[in-house]
């Protein structure tokens, strides 16, 4: 059975989480290519978002985000499970950037400018080709198939 379009354009819509996360990693790459910006501008306003709750010291719309996704779409038995399998992908793709943010916070104080800037622009190049990955599989209504996330993903669905 075929997967509606209006599924596959809100499958598409949940990369934008990760890919939000992953645009601070890239701020020298679109200095110096202004062209990637464009491919990067529909994350833009997710992380306007993200950062618009704020509570103090703390920037908790991320999280917020993250919890909504994840309760409201991934645990619900009603959501198509296209939808599902898609948003709790994304949710993973998301926590592996937070979780190399954290890593890279203390490295940029030990390392030198161009490595940190090399690292910065492979996290997020490596973000934006799953992306269009998952972007190119969802718009032809399969499961993009990413190694080791997927079956953890169905494991997790099932």
């Amino acid at each position: 059975m075929p997967i509606p379009v209006w599924q596959r354009l809100l499958a598409v819509l949940v990369y934008l989480l990760p890919l939000s996360d992953a645009l601070p990693f890239g701020q020298a790459l679109v200095a110096q290519y202004p062209a990637l910006g464009l491919l990067l501008l529909p994350a833009v306003p997710v992380a306007i978002l993200q950062r618009s709750f704020s509570f103090g010291p703390l920037a908790l719309g991320g999280l917020l985000l993250f919890f909504v996704l994840f309760l409201a779409v991934v645990r619900n038995p009603n959501v198509p499970y296209f939808l599902r399998f898609n948003t709790l992908q994304a949710l993973l793709v998301d926590i592996v950037v937070i979780l190399i943010g954290y890593l890279y916070a203390p490295l940029s104080m030990s390392l030198g400018g161009l490595v940190m800037r090399t690292l910065g622009s492979t996290v997020l190049l490596g973000v934006l080709a799953v992306v269009l990955f998952a972007l190119i599989e969802c718009l032809r209504g399969r499961e993009p198939d990413l190694p080791g996330l997927s079956q953890a993903v169905r494991m997790q669905l099932y």
